[in-house]
């Protein structure tokens, strides 16, 4: 049994997949907005999410890219659009599978039961690894940092972007490459979104851009992590 997140405006539809899935054994959550789809899983991380694409509140593409920014669990976009552009731009975007509607229960349950065994199997075949930079300790299967043996308490999105720098102590990390590893999002016009994670990180590091010990910003490339001076 999986507990997955439905995410689909329209009320007839949610309702029979809603059925179909619980009726297959699965714990079933259903909203109808895409703000609704990120509140509830920053609050509560589901195992998937089966995401439509025609929401009211906001095109299910930016909604996947918005998703992408806060989880890693698998999502199964649901849609009526077929063309190849666009499963190449959502499958590059994040998703990990695409359905066209309309499709049986049983199809949505086989894909679901693929996804998670395929995800399942590339988290064990990757053993948590525990990074140390200086005085900095990272515990990725702990999801924990601890600075000079004091805990930090980050963001779920702050401790990804450490936990990336800290497994690569000493090299330059471009933007793109942060939003495409960390964030999962095209490098368009985001460069926004990873200056205001480093501020919050580097103050919870007792650091500043000014005066850094650990994050190092290297002018036009990216920024480094390295031990302090």
């Amino acid at each position: 049994m999986a507990t997955v997140l439905l995410v689909e405006d329209d009320h007839v539809v949610r309702g029979a997949m809603l059925r179909s899935l619980a009726d297959r054994g699965h714990a079933v959550h259903a909203v109808g907005t895409a703000l609704d789809a990120l509140r509830r899983v920053a609050a509560e991380t589901p195992d998937l999410v089966v995401l439509d694409l025609g929401l009211p509140d906001l095109d299910g593409s930016d909604a996947l890219r918005m998703l992408r920014g806060i989880t890693d669990v698998p999502i199964i976009i649901a849609t009526a659009r077929d063309d190849e552009q666009s499963v190449v731009r959502l499958l590059r975007a994040g998703a990990d599978d695409y359905m066209v509607k309309p499709f049986t229960g049983a199809h949505l349950d086989a894909r679901i039961t693929t996804v998670l065994r395929r995800a399942g199997r590339a988290s064990r075949s990757v053993q948590p690894a525990v990074h140390e930079v200086g005085g900095l300790r990272v515990d990725v299967g702990e999801r924990s940092a601890h600075l000079d043996g004091e805990p930090l308490a980050l963001t779920r999105k702050e401790f990804d972007l450490l936990a990336y720098l800290a497994a690569r102590p000493g090299r330059v990390v471009s933007r793109r490459e942060l939003l495409e590893e960390v964030w999962r999002q095209p490098s368009v016009g985001e460069d926004q979104t990873i200056d205001v994670h480093l501020y919050w990180l580097r103050r919870k590091m007792g650091e500043s851009a000014a005066k850094p010990r650990y994050l190092r910003t290297v002018r036009g490339v990216g920024f480094r992590l390295v031990p302090p001076d």
